[in-house]
């Protein structure tokens, strides 16, 4: 069962890094699937969360088709008196569902995460505030998830979107005002300019929809990425930069919000 365990995680002593198999998320009506954590080492104190798509491909290489990202890592080499780390939460992605699950039936899914799995996290972590990220279909879901549970997850880390799904509908109903960017949180948005297609203007598309309706650089940053490429490699190269726009303190040492 998932997060099962009731033992405190974080005790009141300096701790090393603890890897957590938090055992079998069952997102119905998909396929159940494994979920992991990882909570960086330090003083127990209040912490965000970090909730990543595609979890085969969230930490090492081993699992992964095309290598990880070493989020765990990127985590611990953030600056603790200037960042926020948070506890890492891997859902592995279904497989050959996977294009379903984040594609046309995101809503439903995001629904299960928000409903089935976020209640559990919070029990088992506490966390200040959660983000939501992903690469490819997993950035469009976490862009999704971002606008339609904003009361859920406060941030989004939205790595090379996959607007054009579905004929860019997200796109076109943010353009159209049929959605709206939260009325607070952090969006990180990026694109390398060798993805095919219109993957790297639909992105800077979407990044001048949020600055038009007033998301300032305290909220939003847009990374254009010259040299990028849609794969896992340019992914971890990117996700430090990432998660040092969305997880940095507020001014005075605050956590953000």
């Amino acid at each position: 069962m998932l997060c099962r365990a009731q033992e405190p995680l974080l005790p009141a002593r300096p701790s090393p890094p603890a890897w957590l198999d938090l055992g079998a998320f069952h997102p119905a009506p998909f396929a159940p699937r494994r979920v992991r954590a990882y909570v960086p080492p330090g003083p127990a104190r209040p912490r965000p969360l970090l909730l990543l798509f595609d979890g085969q491909n969230v930490f090492t290489d081993e699992g992964s088709h095309a290598g990880g990202w070493h989020a765990h890592a990127a985590v611990e080499k953030l600056g603790a008196r200037t960042f926020d780390r948070p506890v890492v939460v891997a859902v592995d992605h279904g497989g050959r569902h996977r294009i379903d699950e984040l594609g046309h039936g995101a809503p439903r899914f995001l629904d299960a995460l928000a409903t089935q799995l976020v209640p559990a996290l919070r029990h088992r972590f506490a966390p200040t505030h959660i983000a939501l990220g992903g690469a490819s279909l997993g950035g469009l879901a976490a862009l999704l998830g971002w606008l339609t549970h904003p009361d859920v997850f406060t941030h989004a880390l939205v790595l090379s979107p996959s607007l054009w799904f579905d004929h860019g509908a997200l796109l076109h109903a943010l353009h159209a005002g049929r959605l709206h960017a939260p009325p607070q949180g952090r969006i990180y948005v990026d694109a390398g300019g060798r993805e095919r297609g219109r993957m790297f203007a639909d992105a800077a598309r979407l990044a001048a929809i949020f600055s038009a309706r007033g998301l300032g650089p305290d909220r939003l940053l847009w990374r254009p990425d010259a040299r990028g490429t849609h794969n896992e490699r340019t992914w971890a190269r990117r996700l430090p930069k990432a998660l040092r726009f969305v997880f940095r303190r507020a001014a005075g040492g605050r956590l953000a919000p």
